[in-house]
């Protein structure tokens, strides 16, 4: 923190889907200043103004990371932190996190892009250099992914398997940035690893069932993320690592299924392009839904007392409260930062920053709630 004065946030997407969550999270510390900050600001404006008792120790400001000055822009803010919501990550470039490193400034973004958090570390070297501590990933994956198996991993010798679903409830408001994302890897081909060898398979295909405790049986699909490339080298062992989407209504599902075929055999170049369409039509499905969604993670291997084991860890999200969790990690990577209780420093996916604990915490006011079970390893 600057000596003398508050703790300085730039949210870029501050009003946005995920940026107005974190921003109302954060807007109650007395030691922070936020700055909301987007392309539009009337919309920043009326933000700040929206968030009541708080507003005046806040401000809002026009800033779009597209523009060929955001690094001057950035510079004039004197910011100690920007928080970078404004997705999708898949395609983007790191010109964002650049801008910070020249400014010394912090970043932690929210992206679930495989390839742009895979390749975050190149920016290591100079974010060291310039003593600033760039954060990618801090969203669902792989940051509460990762706290959770860390956790449980404690409990075991050796890890076998991770396998890792979420399921959405269909109620559950969803911005078009998510739905842009999640069509850009429909029929698109990418590696995981099984059984100990890099296979291929296809985004939204791979279409297999789940049984969730409280949701019930689901059809899941195969996504491209970035834990399918950082567990592997993560937790050694490790010879499986999957992870799949489970929306709530199977007509959905297999329309996900049938869409990726139609890219798959040239039909359709790239799904993200449709996405406000998709979107208006997935929408239309919403009254047959639930605001209810949930995340699971199963691990199996062999555990200290060098017998096999097989252990899950369930969330389950009420009330419209699912998107509250891809937020959660960027709240805490804030609030750590403006206390200075992260002294390392360079460019990172946001593992081993937050703890399980940490996450349990931060999602104690919410209609959130998460349990570890023991199932038969056999």
């Amino acid at each position: 923190m600057k000596e003398g004065k508050a703790y300085r946030i730039v949210i870029l997407g501050g009003y946005g889907h995920f940026g107005g969550r974190i921003a109302k999270a954060l807007a109650s510390h007395r030691d922070l200043h936020l700055l909301i900050a987007g392309r539009s600001m009337a919309a920043a404006s009326g933000f700040v103004a929206g968030l009541g008792s708080t507003a005046a120790a806040h401000e809002a400001v026009q800033l779009d990371h597209a523009s060929p000055d955001f690094e001057l822009a950035l510079r004039r803010l004197d910011a100690d932190l920007l928080i970078h919501t404004c997705g999708p990550f898949q395609g983007q470039d790191t010109h964002v996190a650049e801008s910070c490193i020249a400014t010394r400034t912090h970043y932690v973004d929210l992206a679930d892009a495989r390839d742009f958090v895979c390749g975050f570390t190149r920016l290591d070297g100079s974010a060291r250099a310039k003593g600033v501590l760039l954060i990618t990933g801090a969203s669902t994956l792989p940051a509460v992914s990762s706290c959770v198996i860390d956790e449980i991993a404690k409990q075991y010798a050796t890890l076998q398997e991770v396998r890792i679903s979420i399921a959405p409830g269909q109620r559950t408001p969803r911005g078009l940035a998510t739905i842009e994302a999640i069509l850009s890897y429909c029929g698109r081909p990418f590696r995981r690893l099984e059984a100990g060898r890099w296979i291929t398979v296809y985004g939204w295909q791979d279409i297999r069932r789940i049984d969730y405790p409280q949701l019930g049986q689901r059809w899941m699909a195969s996504c491209d993320v970035p834990d399918l490339a950082l567990f592997p080298e993560r937790y050694a062992g490790v010879a499986t690592v999957n992870f799949h989407a489970a929306l709530e209504l199977s007509a959905l599902q297999w329309g996900m299924w049938l869409m990726a075929w139609l890219a798959r055999a040239g039909l359709v170049n790239d799904w993200s392009r449709h996405a406000r369409l998709v979107k208006r039509l997935a929408d239309r499905f919403d009254r047959f839904g639930s605001d209810v969604g949930g995340m699971q993670i199963e691990l199996t291997g062999i555990g200290v007392n060098g017998c096999a084991r097989r252990t899950a860890w369930f969330l389950l999200a009420a009330n419209g409260h699912g998107p509250e969790i891809p937020c959660i990690p960027a709240i805490v990577m804030a609030q750590k930062l403006a206390r200075g209780d992260i002294a390392v420093r360079g460019a990172q996916p946001c593992m081993g920053l937050m703890s399980l604990r940490d996450f349990e915490n931060a999602v104690r006011h919410l209609d959130i709630t998460c349990k570890i079970s023991e199932l038969s390893a056999q």
